[in-house]
């Protein structure tokens, strides 16, 4: 995490990142019972199982972008790695700093070699969420409730924070 150059100075100062692995897990706790119950219809997964990655982009390197990891649903039939995929998309969002709908479809010119050609994440305010095991248009509804989930919660940590000063 980078810290802000005048840390200590404002007394209205956060003294810790307020976005961390103990928040990404409060965010898929809120969203799990929305997952688990989507996986089970065919029509969002034919194999009812969903990885998903939440990276930050402030993060220099990718491997220190990732703050947490979760397995929804059922291990998958066909041994599909679909953490492999969510981690992909993840890093290419984190690369570019877009959804990666928005490069599959709008933005090819972006891709570098061995970038994914997959859809299905969530990019925006410095948050990088990323699923696969889905279709990529409920990869990317699911990594964006997480990413709104996330931004919710950054901020009730943000308000309980001023409110003890």
């Amino acid at each position: 995490m980078h810290e802000s150059p005048i840390v200590g100075a404002d007394p209205f100062s956060a003294h810790a990142p307020l976005l961390d692995s103990d928040l990404v897990e409060q965010a898929f706790d809120l969203a799990s019972p929305l997952i688990e119950v989507a996986l089970d219809q065919p029509t969002v997964s034919g194999e009812q199982v969903l990885h998903i990655v939440v990276a930050d982009a402030a993060q220099p390197n990718f491997v220190d972008a990732v703050l947490a990891e979760r397995k929804f649903g059922r291990p998958p039939a066909s041994g599909t790695d679909y953490r492999a995929f969510a981690r992909a998309k993840a890093h290419l969002a984190w690369r570019t700093s877009l959804d990666t709908r928005h490069i599959q479809q709008h933005a090819p010119h972006l891709l570098l070699a061995g970038d994914t050609l997959l859809w299905g994440s969530a990019c925006r305010d410095g948050l990088i969420v990323a699923a696969s095991g889905a279709h990529p248009w409920f990869d990317e509804a699911f990594s964006g409730v997480v990413l709104e989930l996330l931004r919710a919660l950054a901020q009730a940590r943000r308000r309980a924070l001023r409110a003890h000063e």
